[in-house]
């Protein structure tokens, strides 16, 4: 009985103490909305079409459903062991043309956006299988280089 006692304790005691980690879990940057700088707002002007708008900034996160001559950039970064970087810029036309910029957050700070080095998921485009392709050389390259 005082096997099964100890028994029982030791494998209670190992399950609580297996439950906690002292390598910590993964986290990443969590990344949201459309990216949107100081420099890109700089560039819009009053009086540019939608047509220019989307050229400068990229189609909007959000328009207001009742009111399509509002549309609403967010950018939003949660970084994993650090804090909460978030934008708004909030476009206004009237008869299709640029009329208001209101702007949240601090825009004029850069974004680190690259991936950190060390374990973790690889970004596409990155890893060591991206490379296996050559370019293959096109039939008028291969003519001149005949002999």
């Amino acid at each position: 009985m005082q096997k099964l006692i100890k028994t029982v304790t030791l494998s209670v005691a190992l399950s609580l103490v297996g439950g906690c980690s002292y390598l910590g879990v993964y986290k990443r940057d969590l990344t949201q909305g459309n990216l949107v700088t100081q420099d890109m707002v700089a560039e819009l002007q009053p009086g540019m079409s939608r047509e220019q708008v989307k050229y400068v900034m990229g189609s909007p996160l959000l328009e207001a459903p009742f009111d399509a001559d509002q549309w609403d950039y967010l950018f939003r970064l949660d970084e994993a062991y650090g804090g909460v970087d978030q934008r708004r810029v909030t476009l206004t036309f009237a008869n299709d043309r640029l009329v208001n910029i209101t702007t949240e957050g601090d825009l004029s700070g850069d974004i680190d956006l690259t991936a950190p080095d060390g374990p973790g998921p690889t970004p596409e485009g990155v890893g060591p299988e991206d490379n296996l392709m050559t370019p293959q050389p096109s039939p008028e390259e291969i003519e001149e280089g005949a002999p």
